[in-house]
């Protein structure tokens, strides 16, 4: 197993802690408002990536946070809270809005086929654990106060801090990254406690050693919550390219500087964008899409799913109606693949298949299943290697396309959907309609047509059968297929 390693730049071998047990930490939505899928790109990567890892033999312990308490709406803990401006917009609380998108979250993810976390953690749930980790890095002498504002974290005292992001602390001035907060000793400091204002009365706020009301700031729940489930060091944090610069380079400093252990994460992996018609998501430019938005056209979200594999996790994605289409078009072309490969499963067990047949495929089984070795093998190299989807998808359809019989393939299939997870062992054979008897009686006299080799007149039946309605398709085991156009 291979993986891009944002600290090092490099794509490296990954090697965790333990050698049968990962421990992944993601972070999760601030619910505040719909999950759009921009939001689904990144989760749904994710998935991908856990469900690799425990193809590849791991077992993963899979956190993921809730950011259910409102931070304020810059990387600099300064602005509008997030969940108090979701609560005006939708006139409602900040708790029922948090709990009316969390299961909106929830829905969103389902739906395109993603295994939950083994741990869902909110952070209203873990207060405590942020209070504490805060005032143990005060007690170690990391941090300092601005009156009114907050407790701040002196990353003058953290002399890695920024390795992450490739930060040049030196020429950096005030305003460059994040906005300027008066008090700030150093341009790179960062709110770990923020105060409520006077007036403010804020709907969630908390006691603290430093305010009688106060809240955390946005960074210090990450290394609270995957230092409370998964240890003080771990193997692998995923999350968003723009979480690069501040909030994962904050994560680490705050971390490291807590425990005094390094690395807090080994390795760190960072999705890129996707946009809408080459522009950025956004309300004011009516481009904001959720997947009930895809469904309301008729789309399949696993079309969705699909079409998010076709692009690599790191590369920038291009969402577009008429790609959106496209793919829509090869999940339907999929879906006919395995109801066909399902049709000649049954048939190929219930056929008396003749000596001479049995013979031929049990010679050629041992070439078949060389065939079969060598595209599994491709296909799950690069998965593994740093989880290179449109390859492996590639493989996918040149194996549906192969002289494989009908089990080989379907059964390959169904491997290659355990880290694909678009959901393939579900499906099922569609029942036969009943189709008329003078389509019947038209299809058994084209089938005696071929018997003596008249092939003008199995052309002519096969025409008569268009016109009724109906499409027929020849097949070397089935014989012939009769679908309703």
């Amino acid at each position: 197993m291979k993986l891009y390693n944002t600290l090092s730049r490099k794509i490296e071998e990954f090697i965790p802690q333990d050698p049968n047990l990962v421990k992944l930490y993601a972070c999760g939505p601030t619910v505040y408002d719909f999950t759009h899928i921009g939001h689904v790109r990144k989760y749904t990567m994710d998935d991908v990536l856990v469900r690799t890892l425990r193809h590849a033999g791991y077992d993963v312990k899979f956190v993921r946070n809730i950011t259910d308490v409102g931070h304020l709406a810059s990387d600099s803990d300064t602005g509008e809270d997030k969940l108090e401006k979701g609560a005006k917009k939708y006139g409602s609380s900040v708790w029922d809005i948090a709990q009316k998108f969390e299961d909106y979250f929830h829905q969103s993810m389902d739906t395109i086929g993603n295994v939950r976390p083994n741990i869902t953690s909110k952070v209203t749930e873990h207060i405590q654990n942020q209070l504490d980790l805060v005032k143990k890095l005060e007690e170690k002498g990391f941090t300092y106060v601005i009156p009114e504002d907050g407790v701040y974290f002196d990353t003058s005292k953290f002399p890695r801090y920024g390795e992450l992001a490739k930060l040049n602390k030196e020429g950096m001035k005030d305003g460059a990254r994040v906005d300027v907060v008066a008090g700030k000793r150093n341009p790179t400091d960062f709110a770990l406690w923020k105060f409520e204002r006077a007036g403010e009365n804020r709907a969630m706020a908390w006691e603290s050693p430093w305010h009688p009301r106060s809240f955390p700031g946005w960074h210090i729940e990450c290394s609270a919550i995957s230092m409370e489930h998964l240890g003080e060091q771990i193997d692998l944090h995923t999350g968003g390219i723009d979480h690069i610069p501040v909030h994962h380079t904050n994560e680490i400093a705050q971390s490291e500087a807590a425990t005094g252990k390094s690395p807090f994460v080994k390795y760190w992996v960072h999705h890129n964008f996707l946009f809408i018609e080459g522009k950025k998501m956004s309300k004011s430019l009516n481009n904001f899409f959720t997947l009930e938005d895809l469904a309301k056209k008729e789309y399949d979200p696993m079309a969705f799913r699909l079409l998010l594999l076709t692009a690599h996790y790191r590369s920038e994605m291009n969402f577009t109606w008429d790609n959106m289409e496209g793919s829509q078009v090869a999940w339907e072309k999929l879906m006919d693949k395995v109801q066909f490969l399902l049709k000649e499963k049954e048939a190929i067990s219930n056929l008396e298949i003749e000596k001479s047949i049995r013979q031929t495929v049990e010679e050629s089984e041992g070439i078949e299943s060389e065939k079969v070795v060598s595209l599994k093998k491709r296909f799950f190299d690069a998965m593994e290697n740093d989880l290179s989807t449109p390859e492996a998808i590639a493989v996918m359809w040149e194996m549906l396309g192969s002289d494989l019989r009908a089990d080989q393939k379907y059964s390959l299939l169904l491997n290659f959907d355990e880290v694909l997870g678009l959901g393939l062992a579900r499906i099922e054979l569609k029942q036969q309609e009943i189709i008329p008897e003078s389509v019947e009686d038209l299809v058994d006299q084209r089938q005696v047509a071929r018997d003596n080799k008249d092939w003008q007149l199995a052309d002519d039946l096969r025409s008569r059968i268009n016109d009724l309605g109906y499409e027929i398709i020849d097949h070397a085991v089935i014989g012939q297929e009769l679908i309703k156009k």
